[in-house]
């Protein structure tokens, strides 16, 4: 199976200017498609260095994509750069002129001389009609690898790779099978822990097990490679039920779903309502409930009602009674009080759920990056919301 290297060249993206999404939409097709990438590189705007990072590409893979630099500018360079690392020169193609110009034709408009340099591709190239765009693209042949230059805007290079390079990879590499990925999401665990319980199924080679740890949450991959989806299915499965088994009711939920929606499902399975009173966590948790109430809609049934934001918290011993004013002002069911206050190096947080059944506090000390502590205490208020009605 080939491997993969995606290049993403842009000045703007290496200082941090702009978010680089083309390497994640890439990333994910090539996984799709069985290609197993290795390494993402971002170059900035500048042909020799751009020429050395696809030489080194090409001494460890054999598909290189790249993405960026082929706009009418003088700060455009992939075309001069990849004909740079291949030792050749770039050369004109009368048949994308004419596509350029037909592509400004049909807005009424007139390409600017500049806009001839993007007909002008390395020698021997083959090229890669862009009918959304005017930056034609192309692919070098180089035995049994490739280097396909991409546009870097986003809604360009993802036609150009669906309808064209995807296919094009199929047939060269005769490629039949699929890589798949799915996420077990866990709160109210450590990483390490976590890894304690299940170091044996990190060792896997197929289907390979990880672990990415966030603030306050912690996901588990599994990424199987399979000759169809059905199988690969059938391998994830056996590794979750694994995971389910060992990490039991640290798991709240799968792929797309997020700890707010699965807590504000709980709250609702019981049939009550809520409301939420913070202090020191800048509505971290009133926004996320609040963003989880509008996405489930109707199926919220308008459980989440409100949120209260208190500016100045003197002592911690008066959370419950704050908590239980809330619940009262706000005429809800549940209400859960959290607090973040500096104790020392570390902070503490502190929280107060009262339901109909019971009222209970829980303080979580936390000793990592202060400006981080509002999302863990998010975190965890989230994750005490969806053992609601558990027992």
């Amino acid at each position: 199976m080939p491997s993969a290297e995606i290049i993403t060249i842009g000045t703007e993206i290496l200082l941090g200017e702009i978010l680089d999404t083309n390497a994640r939409t890439i990333a994910r097709k090539l996984r799709d498609a069985g290609i197993d990438l290795y390494r993402k590189t971002t170059v900035g705007d500048n042909p020799s260095r751009i020429a050395q990072a696809l030489q080194q590409a090409l001494e460890r893979c054999e598909i290189i994509l790249t993405t960026g630099g082929l706009g009418p500018t003088v700060d455009d360079p992939t075309r001069e750069a990849v004909a740079l690392a291949l030792g050749t020169d770039t050369e004109f193609r009368p048949e994308l002129w004419e596509q350029i110009q037909a592509r400004f034709r049909r807005f009424g408009r007139q390409p600017t001389e500049n806009n001839r340099r993007q007909a002008y591709i390395p020698k021997g190239a083959i090229p890669i009609e862009n009918p959304v765009g005017t930056a034609p693209s192309f692919i070098v042949e180089l035995g049994d690898q490739v280097i396909i230059s991409l546009p870097g805007v986003p809604s360009e290079m993802e036609y150009l790779l669906e309808n064209t390079v995807l296919p094009y990879l199929r047939q060269r590499y005769h490629l039949s099978g699929l890589i798949k990925a799915r996420l077990i999401h866990t709160a109210g665990v450590g990483e390490s822990q976590i890894d304690d319980l299940i170091g044996d199924l990190e060792k896997l080679n197929n289907p390979t097990v990880g672990l990415a740890a966030h603030s306050g949450q912690v996901d588990v991959r599994i990424t199987a490679k399979a000759e169809s989806e059905e199988q690969a299915d059938a391998m994830i499965a056996q590794v979750e039920r694994q995971l389910n088994k060992r990490l039991g009711s640290w798991i709240y939920g799968t792929d797309r779903d997020t700890l707010e929606e699965v807590a504000l499902r709980a709250v609702v399975r019981q049939g009550w309502s809520l409301a939420v009173f913070e202090h020191g966590l800048g509505g971290a948790l009133i926004n996320r409930l609040s963003s989880a109430a509008h996405r489930l809609g109707a199926e919220n049934g308008g459980t989440f009602r409100s949120g209260e934001v208190m500016a100045v918290l003197e002592r911690p011993e008066q959370l419950p009674e704050l908590t239980a004013a809330c619940r009262q002002n706000h005429q809800v069911d549940v209400c859960l009080g959290v607090a973040v206050i500096p104790a020392g190096e570390r902070q503490d947080v502190h929280l107060v759920l009262i339901t109909p059944d019971q009222q209970a506090e829980f303080n979580r000390p936390y000793g990592g990056p202060p400006e981080y502590a509002p999302r863990w205490a998010a975190h965890h208020s989230l994750d005490i919301l969806r053992k609601i009605g558990s027992g």
